[in-house]
C-alpha cells in the first residue's frame, strides 16, 4: 500500500482515485511515497528518502524545486490540459472585454444608482463612451497550439473570427485536435503584421520571458488587442504600458495583475481566474492522481516536467526502472548486470531528456534485490526501483 500525502485541499474525485487503489491518503501521512499538491510551496521542504514522486494538480510548478527533485530522483508531474476548457471559456469572455469597455460600462451604470427615472435617458446618452468593434471577421493570432491554444483557436472559428496559429513545436496530438481552418503560420513576424487580436498559450521559461516586448509591439498593427492568460512574465509590462499610451495596443486583458498594471487605462486585469472552476480542479486532481498511481505501480512516466515521458505495458515477471544520467554506455552496463543473473530481458524502453535518462526493463523471470543493488552501485544512477 502506497502512502500519499496531500498538502492542499484536493478535489474529492482525485482523492477517490487513490483511495480506490487502496493508498493511504491525507495531510497527516508520514514518510510518503508521493505528494499530491496544488500551490503548496516546497522549496524549503526536506524530502524523505522514500519519496518517489510529486503530483501537481495544475499546470504551474514554480512552487516545486525541480532541479533538486531531479538530483534526488523524484519525478514531478503536472496536469496539462486539465484546466483547458476553463481557460478557453474565460478567454472567450476576455475577447469581448478586449473589444468593448464592458468593465467601465458596468461601473458607470452602477454610478447612476439614485438617479431614479432619469437612468434610461442617461444610459442612452452615455453608452457610446463604451463602444468597441465586433470580433466577428477579425483576425486572431494564437501563439502556442497545445491543449488550451487549440481549443481557443477552434472556438474562435465558431465566433466567425479568422484564426492564425503559430507553434514551431506543434505536436501530432495537438495537430489532430486543431481545425483545418486555422491558418498555420511559420513566421512570427507575419502573425504580428496580420492579426487584430493576440493570445498566448506557451510555457514561461527564461527563453520566453518578455516574449511580447517593445520590438514585437512595433511590428503589430496599430490598435491591436492582446490577451494574456498564460503567464504574466511573458509580457514586458513597461513596453506594454508604453504601447498602450501611444495607441499601438488598444487594450490589454490579463489574468496576472501587478503593481504596474492595476488601475492603468485600457488594462483589464483579472484575479488569476483561468482555472477557478470546480470542473478544472477535478480534472487536474484526477489527472495528477492517475499519473502518480501509474508511476508507483508500473514505473510509467506521463506528463513529467523533469523526466522523459516513458510508458511501457507490463510484459514480464519483474520490472526494473532506472533513473540515471544520459551518458554513453549506460545501457550496456545495465544489461551486463542483468545477464550476469542469467535473466532474459523480455521488453525494454530507454528515453532521454537533456542530461536525464530513464530506462525500463521487463524480465522473463523474477529479479531480486541483488540485481537492483548492482544497479545502485553505478555512480551515475540516481534511482532504482524493482517492481514485481
Amino acid at each position: 500500500m502506497y502512502k500519499i500525502q496531500t498538502m492542499n485541499v484536493i478535489a474529492e474525485k482525485g482523492l477517490e482515485v487513490l483511495q480506490e487503489a487502496r493508498c493511504a491518503v491525507g495531510p497527516d501521512v508520514q514518510r510518503p511515497d508521493a505528494l499530491l499538491i496544488r500551490s503548496a510551496k516546497l522549496h524549503n521542504r526536506e524530502f524523505n528518502p522514500e519519496l518517489l514522486c510529486i503530483g501537481r494538480a495544475g499546470i504551474g510548478v514554480d512552487n516545486i524545486p525541480i532541479d533538486r527533485c531531479t538530483k534526488e530522483g523524484i519525478a514531478v508531474f503536472n496536469a496539462p490540459g486539465g484546466n483547458a476548457d476553463s481557460v478557453k471559456e474565460l478567454l472567450l469572455c476576455a475577447l469581448t472585454m478586449a473589444s468593448r469597455d464592458i468593465i467601465g460600462a458596468v461601473d458607470w451604470v452602477r454610478s447612476l444608482a439614485g438617479e431614479g427615472d432619469a437612468i434610461p435617458a442617461l444610459v442612452e446618452k452615455g453608452k457610446n463612451s463604451f463602444a468597441g468593434p465586433e470580433i466577428s471577421g477579425k483576425k486572431l493570432g494564437v501563439i502556442g497550439l497545445g491543449a488550451i491554444g487549440s481549443r481557443v483557436a477552434n472556438a474562435a472559428l465558431r465566433l466567425d473570427m479568422d484564426v492564425y496559429g503559430y507553434d514551431p513545436y506543434l505536436s501530432v496530438d495537438s495537430a489532430w485536435n486543431l481545425s483545418s481552418k486555422v491558418h498555420h503560420v511559420t513566421d512570427l513576424d507575419e502573425l504580428f503584421r496580420t492579426c487584430d487580436y493576440f493570445t498566448m498559450h506557451i510555457h514561461y521559461t527564461p527563453e520566453t520571458a518578455h516574449y511580447l516586448n517593445a520590438e514585437a509591439f512595433a511590428k503589430m498593427k496599430p490598435g491591436v488587442r492582446i490577451l494574456n492568460f498564460a503567464r504574466g512574465e511573458l509580457v514586458d509590462d513597461d513596453a506594454m504600458l508604453a504601447a498602450l499610451d501611444t495607441g499601438r495596443v488598444a487594450r490589454y486583458v490579463t489574468d496576472f495583475p501587478n503593481a504596474k498594471l492595476v488601475g492603468m487605462p485600457n488594462v483589464v486585469a483579472l484575479p488569476h481566474l483561468g482555472a477557478t472552476t470546480p470542473e478544472a480542479e477535478e480534472k487536474c486532481a484526477v489527472m495528477a492522481a492517475k499519473e502518480i498511481l501509474d508511476y508507483l505501480n508500473n514505473g510509467n512516466v506521463r506528463n513529467s516536467v523533469n523526466l522523459p515521458n516513458a510508458t511501457l505495458d507490463r510484459l514480464g515477471k519483474s520490472r526494473l526502472c532506472l533513473l540515471h544520467k544520459n551518458q554513453p554506455g549506460m545501457l550496456n552496463r545495465f544489461l551486463e548486470i542483468i545477464a550476469a543473473g542469467n535473466v532474459n530481458v523480455e521488453h525494454m524502453l530507454n528515453k532521454a531528456r537533456g542530461e536525464v535518462a530513464y530506462t525500463i526493463f521487463d524480465t522473463s523471470t523474477p529479479l531480486d534485490e541483488t540485481v537492483a543493488d548492482g544497479m545502485r552501485a553505478i555512480p551515475d544512477v540516481t534511482r532504482v526501483r524493482l517492481l514485481v
